[in-house]
């Protein structure tokens, strides 16, 4: 039977299983209700026309992100009721639609949605991070209290979605945070309360500056020497029983990144609260594996340090050591990001026997100069955990295109003073984003390990579909989809 929102309808379901109370519209308080239609088949709601002959008239297709809004009658006043289309149904396309639906109701108390067949997992998604604002001072209103999902034997899938939305929100939440309020204390103590969240399910470790310095994590301290706020290297650790597999996560945590002596440009150095998107990422995801009853064992690393202007700050030809001893020659003090992680990667070597390692960061502008602001790249040392972090991307709708280590390009990281150079020195090779990479391999002692250049997606100048202006939270979907094998 077609759902009324023009009369008095009861019984039916919603996502948790309850119904819509006796006597209550279906369109909800906020007299909104969104229902799905395709090109194959008519919105399952009864309206003043035939639905067939609105959407005739509005020339609707059912395209993924279409709505189409209906003015009814909703008891003394007037409701209204959005046809959403669904396009294909595959997972992109209904993580397209489900923000499309919830952001045609913006401005309203909430809005009631009738789930789509299909992924609704990642149809919930899009509709709960459509919601996310970020104003400072302001609290934010929790998802579930704009949308509510009318469904029924969806109660897993919704709350697949609305875990993995939390997690990419409150990632988002960290990266948005201006570098005023998030030196690298506070990341820290954000992580640590992450891992409180958890219930138990992960441990937190902290290094202070003094402890950086006993146990040798020198291009920590290097980068962070400039600033009064010391750095941290925070440890979160996810032990599931039964696990047999062990990935570590590495995490580039720059709260803020002046570019140091080498100082950037004022444009591009205004974006630059978000260099620890990286570290949002992991801090995030490792905090809903629980939730998500993943059964892989997972440690994330988060360098976090803020790259300031000072003169205490490293200088253009310093030589620093890393963790285990490795000389690197400092050329640029403003790709730093390499040089926390590389201490990060070289501990999780030495010290915590991973077989797989994952870095993310905001590493090099090159990246996006070569792909743009939709598309992440992944770098690997191991075909099988490319192809694995490439499908998980996919299916996530965060997309990655696999980038080559071209060893040719090795001698771009020659120093005549020190084991290796953090950029090239002339512009033989150019290739920033491959050579930056092929650095940070250095430190992974061969193990299985990808590196992801988040530059490109990890910050948004629109406000459109699922992303809001400022942090994405990428990467966040991916990683979750990868450690729990959805």
């Amino acid at each position: 039977m077609p759902i009324s929102p023009y009369t008095l309808l009861t019984g039916t379901p919603s996502a948790s299983g309850a119904a819509v109370p006796a006597g209550e519209s279906p369109l909800g308080e906020a007299g909104l209700l969104a229902v799905p239609f395709s090109a194959d088949h008519a919105p399952d709601v009864e309206l003043p026309l035939p639905a067939e002959a609105l959407l005739a008239h509005y020339e609707a297709k059912g395209e993924a992100g279409e709505v189409v809004e209906v003015p009814v009658a909703n008891g003394d006043g007037v409701g209204r009721v959005l046809l959403y289309g669904v396009g294909d149904g595959s997972a992109g396309a209904l993580r397209k639609a489900g923000a499309a639906a919830v952001r045609r109701g913006r401005g309203r108390s909430s809005v009631r949605v009738v789930l789509p067949e299909g992924p609704v997992a990642a149809f919930v998604e899009g509709a709960l991070l459509a919601t996310y604002t970020f104003r400072i001072g302001e609290p934010r209103a929790t998802p579930a209290a704009l949308v509510e999902f009318v469904g029924e034997g969806v109660e897993a899938e919704v709350t697949r979605g609305a875990v993995v939305a939390e997690a990419v929100s409150f990632a988002r939440d960290l990266a948005n945070t201006p570098a005023s309020v998030k030196t690298p204390q506070w990341l820290a103590e954000r992580a640590a309360e992450r891992a409180e969240a958890a219930g138990g399910a992960v441990g937190v470790k902290v290094w202070d500056e003094h402890a950086l310095r006993e146990e040798g994590f020198g291009g920590i301290l290097a980068v962070g020497q400039g600033s009064v706020s010391p750095p941290r290297l925070v440890q979160l650790s996810y032990s599931p029983e039964g696990a047999t597999r062990h990935v570590v996560l590495v995490g580039k945590g720059i709260t803020f990144d002046t570019g140091g002596l080498s100082l950037k440009p004022t444009d591009n150095m205004k974006f630059m609260k978000t260099d620890m998107a990286g570290a949002a990422t992991v801090i995030a995801a490792v905090g809903a594996l629980a939730t998500l009853g993943a059964r892989v064992r997972v440690t994330a690393l988060v360098a976090a340090a803020e790259n300031a202007f000072s003169g205490t700050a490293q200088r253009p030809s310093d030589v620093i050591t890393q963790y285990g001893g490795r000389t690197v020659e400092v050329l640029n003090t403003d790709a730093e990001g390499r040089l926390v992680m590389a201490d990060a990667l070289a501990y999780a070597d030495a010290e915590l026997d991973p077989d797989a390692m994952v870095d993310v960061a905001t590493l090099t502008g090159a990246i996006s100069v070569a792909l743009g602001k939709d598309v992440g790249a992944v770098f690997a040392s191991d075909d099988a955990l490319a192809a694995e972090l490439t499908a998980a991307g996919t299916q996530a709708g965060e997309r990655l295109w696999r980038m080559p280590l071209i060893e040719d390009y090795l001698p771009a990281l020659d120093s005549g003073v020190a084991d290796l150079a953090n950029i090239e020195a002339g512009s033989t090779y150019g290739a920033g984003s491959i050579t930056a990479a092929l650095f940070l391999r250095e430190f992974t002692g061969k193990r299985p390990w990808a590196h992801l250049d988040i530059a490109g997606v990890g910050r948004s100048t629109a406000d459109e579909g699922y992303l809001s202006k400022g942090a994405t939270g990428y990467g966040v979907r991916l990683l979750l989809d990868w450690l729990t094998g959805n």
